[in-house]
């Protein structure tokens, strides 16, 4: 996985969880930019992703493929769960929620290259 998605993929993640937490610690529900910029790390997951399954088919496999499958699993869900279960709870916990989102798919960043890499 080329290391410059992957560190933009980790900030655009961590500046959502910062954006998201911000808006909880002001006690307002996430408004319409904040479910755009969760869609937007989705769309960084899914580049991410893809770019993995190319370098794999080209020969590279995961050190650890089925734990690096449960990983993308989780990296493709968490964004999409995560504006679902804001939308449903338009209050300061719908943040909240993005936040969390946010900072579990920097760790999952981290995670996919352990796994891939066999590092950790």
């Amino acid at each position: 996985m080329p290391e410059i998605l992957r560190i933009v993929t980790a900030v655009v993640a961590l500046l959502l969880a910062a954006w998201a937490g911000y808006f909880a610690w002001r006690d307002r529900a996430p408004n319409r930019a904040l479910l755009v910029g969760t869609a937007v790390l989705e769309i960084f997951a899914i580049v991410l992703v893809v770019t993995a399954f190319t370098r794999t088919v080209g020969g590279h496999h995961p050190h650890q493929s089925v734990t690096f499958i449960a990983y993308v699993i989780a990296f493709l869900v968490i964004p999409p769960a995560g504006f679902v279960l804001a939308r449903m709870e338009p209050t300061k916990w719908g943040s909240v929620i993005i936040a969390v989102a946010g900072i579990v798919q920097a760790i999952l960043v981290v995670r996919l290259q352990q796994t891939y890499t066999g590092v950790g």
